[in-house]
């Protein structure tokens, strides 16, 4: 199968992360297992919602080109079709893209508020944290660091990649803790943590 655009799919996060050589020995001079806190009120996300009968799932990462599409995401809480626009259903499965606002407990989104057709929607954009200033990493260098992270948080990376000497990566959620992990790991301005789902203080 193809796959899309990543959708930005979600699979909950391994319960213990660290971005030392290995999950479960951390080296000397990084952190230890560390696990993000569940975000304080609302979030929001944007992706796929997709659902067979057995409750929703919002995706935020790749979903793949089938029909109907496939993917995994995080389980949706309080989702109703008949409150929404714009989805389809094919052989059992209903889908659309959304941005969807909810509470955020780790592992499930209940909605807070009515999903907004992503065709619609018009967020706020990101703020760059590098201040626009290039990164100094070398390639070589973050090719390591990016199979590193792969594989210490396996399905929790999202997205991952090189840009301006930089390794820029998409989790499902960062409260502050995995980049002061990467920080600490790799040093500080070599990795970019950003979380799809955002708090919606920072939206408004």
């Amino acid at each position: 199968m193809r796959l899309l655009r990543p959708a930005i799919a979600a699979t909950t996060l391994v319960t213990l992360l660290a971005f030392a050589g290995c999950a479960s020995t951390p080296s000397a001079s990084g952190p230890g297992s560390l696990e993000p806190s569940n975000p304080d009120g609302d979030v929001i996300a944007q992706g796929t919602v997709r659902g067979d009968g057995s409750g929703a799932e919002l995706c935020l990462g790749a979903v793949a080109e089938s029909y109907p599409p496939q993917c995994s995401g995080i389980p949706l809480a309080g989702w109703s079709w008949d409150a929404v626009d714009g989805a389809e259903t094919a052989s059992g499965v209903t889908w659309g893209a959304y941005a969807v606002q909810g509470a955020y407990d780790g592992a499930t989104i209940t909605v807070t508020e009515p999903p907004v057709l992503l065709a619609l929607y018009d967020p706020m954009p990101l703020d760059d944290p590098t201040g626009g200033r290039p990164g100094t990493a070398d390639d070589a260098t973050l090719q390591d660091v990016q199979a590193r992270v792969h594989d210490t948080l396996g399905a929790g990376v999202l997205t991952s990649g090189t840009y301006d000497g930089r390794l820029w990566v998409t989790v499902v959620w960062d409260d502050g803790t995995l980049q002061q992990a990467a920080d600490a790991e790799f040093g500080d301005d070599v990795v970019v943590v950003q979380s799809a789902l955002r708090q919606v203080a920072s939206e408004r």
